[in-house]
């Protein structure tokens, strides 16, 4: 069953899309964009929490961004690789949910899933619209995708303002209270569970938006220029 969205983004683990980008997605759900998510790893191999915990976290965002989809394809976190069974149930996916838009991992990160997502999901969106490749489903090749960027600092090929929406999306960062600061947490610590994260997550959406003269933004990457009508369409 095809379950059209508009944007569907891609994540190596629960939580990268709430970090890098749940403001884009909040704006856009909020002006009508239907919108999925599709984790593809369950972050079994996290320091702190577990899988099912982190599974009823990625629902309470889900639920908090009013997603219109949200699934998760139970790869093995930290060892998934760019096999023929991974790249087709990423094409499965995208049949399924037809999106014009697709968001993935940064092409390069800390995390070495990272990097291994971008690719995995880069290479089945083209597949994807290769009619000979069966699943029972209508091809379809998104028409963009771009790759939001994480821990590392890069250069963004464009920033979408998202001011308004920065406390939105740290409520649903928080919804992952097994990752982030608790100061209630006997769990050991972790370079995004001391409270000074926080900060930097704001930082950096200050740093994008002062990028476009805006208060708050988050920045993205592409494999091909993005095409305007007129310069009115750059802010």
């Amino acid at each position: 069953m095809t379950q059209r969205l508009d944007i569907l983004a891609f994540a190596a683990h629960p939580d990268d899309v709430e970090l890098a980008c749940s403001g884009t997605l909040i704006k856009h759900i909020e002006q009508g964009f239907k919108v999925g998510i599709i984790d593809l790893t369950e972050g079994e191999l996290g320091t702190r929490g577990s899988k099912e915990l982190r599974r009823e976290e990625a629902q309470k965002s889900a639920a908090l961004m009013q997603l219109d989809a949200r699934e998760n394809l139970q790869m093995a976190d930290g060892f998934f690789d760019l096999s023929l069974e991974n790249k087709m149930s990423i094409v499965r996916m995208i049949r399924k949910y037809q999106p014009r838009i697709v968001l993935a991992n940064a092409v390069a990160d800390r995390h070495p899933d990272h990097a291994r997502a971008a690719q995995l999901v880069s290479e089945a969106c083209f597949l994807s619209g290769l009619s000979k490749i069966d699943t029972n489903q209508q091809a379809h090749r998104p028409a963009f995708v771009y790759h939001y960027i994480q821990d590392h600092y890069c250069q963004p090929d464009f920033v979408v303002d998202i001011t308004g929406y920065l406390d939105k999306k740290m409520e649903c960062i928080k919804a992952f209270g097994s990752q982030f600061f608790d100061p209630n947490s006997t769990e050991k610590t972790t370079p995004i569970s001391g409270p000074e994260f926080f900060n930097f997550l704001e930082g950096r959406c200050i740093e994008f938006g002062r990028l476009i003269n805006k208060q708050h933004g988050e920045g993205f990457t592409t494999s091909r220029p993005a095409g305007i009508q007129t310069f009115n369409d750059l802010i």
